[in-house]
């Protein structure tokens, strides 16, 4: 259970092209991903509840990451949630949530198309 304590599953598709970015000894990738809920209102009608992740990669796995996706694949990933802050040359305290990418799978486009027509 240990590994349980901090850590995300997540299916949905790439809302960018993830970039690269190099430092001295190390590299980072970041996306964004969309993930889809369908569910039943009140008056019986289907809404699609988009939600939007910010991802990173770090080293091996961000190389990985730009050569073999782009805007539109998709994908299920593991990872675990990293909350951290940062402030703006205003001085203005801004708050971000992302998920720091452990192991990922591309789902094939026939795969996906299949998957999107359920609506569970």
């Amino acid at each position: 259970m240990k590994n349980l304590v901090n850590h995300v599953q997540l299916i949905g598709n790439l809302g960018m092209d993830p970039e690269l970015k190099e430092f001295d000894k190390n590299k980072l990738a970041r996306f964004s991903m969309a993930t889809n809920e369908s569910y039943k209102n009140q008056q019986g009608e289907w809404v699609n509840d988009t939600t939007w992740h910010n991802i990173v990669a770090w080293g091996k796995m961000a190389d990985n990451i730009v050569n073999k996706l782009k805007k539109g694949s998709r994908i299920a990933l593991n990872g675990k949630l990293n909350n951290r802050s940062y402030e703006t040359s205003e001085g203005e305290k801004k708050y971000i949530c992302e998920v720091i990418l452990q192991d990922y799978m591309i789902i094939p486009k026939k795969e996906a198309e299949t998957a999107e027509e359920s609506p569970f």
